[in-house]
């Protein structure tokens, strides 16, 4: 018998940096059945917040995409949040991290934490 589970794909893309951070970040760990997951959560100051770890679960409705051997992973309820967002990396005097660029992000807090 064989699985006929499609898994699904979704909107978020990855720039090339920060898949070269994410790889970097995962050779580090010594692992190499961790994905980068990307969730929305109720919090912070304007109602939700952005979540980015590692993780080596595929739960059952998640969209996942490939990023030149990185894989994104995303939950079923996030992805209408995430859709058409970038994460990218910023290594810099004024910024460094992980960034997300949300086209759908209404107003967001002075830190950039969270978003509605």
């Amino acid at each position: 018998m064989t699985d006929t589970t499609e898994i699904a794909t979704h909107g978020v893309t990855l720039t090339e940096v920060a898949a070269g951070k994410v790889r970097s970040l995962l050779e580090q760990e010594g692992r190499d059945d961790l994905r980068l997951r990307v969730a929305v959560q109720p919090g912070g100051c304007s109602g939700l917040i952005y979540q980015l770890y590692f993780d080596e679960r595929l739960l059952d409705g998640d969209a996942l995409r490939d990023f030149d051997g990185v894989e994104v992973v995303v939950d079923r309820m996030s992805v209408p949040y995430l859709e058409g967002a970038t994460i990218d990396f910023a290594d810099t005097i004024e910024k460094q991290g992980f960034t997300i660029d949300n086209p759908n992000a209404g107003q967001s807090c002075a830190c950039g934490g969270s978003f509605s």
